[in-house]
């Protein structure tokens, strides 16, 4: 690490030279030594010029690692240095670029990473692939961004581009967004969106027990007869089921089926969907409590609405240009933690 006061430059030991560069040279600026890397003024006396292009060379040669600084020992002047070094690391071959578009597709955000480091890491590529003649369009980069996003993350990218202008998307608008997104997250205590609750019925093999016992957390006045659709049985004990029906040595119980990997509940915005509903009211701000009528489910059922509430503000969704077009409704008992329609 090269010091100067309280600026440190790490060595360049070759890599990353852009970045390198772009320190060395607001370094030399802040020293008012940057006339140094151009032609000498003609105004500017001999002098002068000579005590301002050696104090630059020794600036940029106390800035690079040992193995580097002997490539430019053959260098008189600080834009020559700087010259040789931009030839032999900013050279456009096609080996660098090849390289360097490898570095860019293969960059991915992981799970739980900094985005924030992230955007930088990605900056920096592009950085390096615009010294080399590669430049991406806005819209482009912003794509490069949303497709590097963890699977956590795939509702906003759905939201954004189900969304997005004709005029495209630009980079900058697209990071603010993320980055807004992240805070938001943190705010919740949670950095992953992927949650999934399911409460739904299972079969157990029971030939080995000799319990064959409802579970306690069940009892029988409580179930229903999916055969029959009374109460007090379940299909498996059915008075009413055909006597030739086949039979197996299991019975029916309860199942928890349970994935979490965080403890923020958050809506997702769904293009698709014109009303979302959901068992939980906590999830609702200013809900309204009456009677709606009732809700008919993909499996001919219907439950009562206790209450809804039209989402329309910010507050409410991450994405709030569309959250005027949608309307939650929260249902009782719902197997699914969300069901859109």
């Amino acid at each position: 690490m090269a010091e100067d006061g309280k600026v440190a430059i790490e060595k360049f030991n070759g890599s990353d030279f852009g970045w390198w560069k772009m320190q060395v040279e607001a370094l030399l600026c802040q020293k008012d030594l940057d006339v140094a890397l151009g032609d000498k003024p003609e105004k500017m006396d001999q002098a002068d010029w000579e005590l301002k292009d050696k104090k630059a060379r020794a600036v940029i040669t106390l800035a690079l690692a040992k193995s580097v600084a002997f490539n430019i020992m053959k260098e008189t002047t600080a834009s020559g240095m700087m010259n040789a070094l931009s030839n032999m690391y900013e050279k456009p071959s096609a080996a660098n670029k090849v390289f360097l578009i490898r570095e860019l597709v293969n960059t991915k955000m992981m799970e739980g990473a900094s985005v924030t480091s992230h955007i930088n890491n990605l900056n920096s590529i592009l950085s390096r692939l615009l010294s080399v003649g590669i430049k991406f369009d806005d819209e482009v980069q912003a794509l490069l961004l949303l497709s590097s996003l963890p699977d956590s993350w795939s509702g906003t990218v759905t939201a954004v581009t189900s969304s997005a202008r004709a005029s495209g998307m630009t980079f900058e608008g697209i990071r603010d967004l993320v980055l807004g997104e992240d805070i938001r997250r943190k705010n919740q205590g949670g950095s992953s969106s992927s949650e999934m609750l399911h409460v739904g019925r299972g079969r157990r093999d029971n030939r080995d027990s000799g319990s064959r016992g409802r579970s306690s957390s069940r009892t029988k006045k409580s179930v229903k007869c999916w055969n029959c659709n009374e109460v007090g049985h379940v299909k498996s004990q059915c008075p009413k089921k055909q006597l030739n029906a086949a039979t197996e040595d299991v019975f029916e119980d309860d199942a928890l089926i349970l994935s979490d990997e965080s403890s923020v509940d958050s809506w997702v915005m769904d293009s698709g969907a014109s009303i979302h509903a959901t068992h939980n009211s906590d999830l609702m701000k200013n809900l309204i409590i009456g009677d709606f009528g009732k809700v008919r489910l993909g499996n001919g059922k219907f439950l009562p609405e206790f209450g809804r509430k039209t989402l329309s503000s910010a507050q409410d969704c991450a994405y709030p240009s569309r959250a005027q077009l949608l309307r939650c409704i929260a249902a009782e008992r719902l197997d699914a933690q969300l069901v859109h329609f």
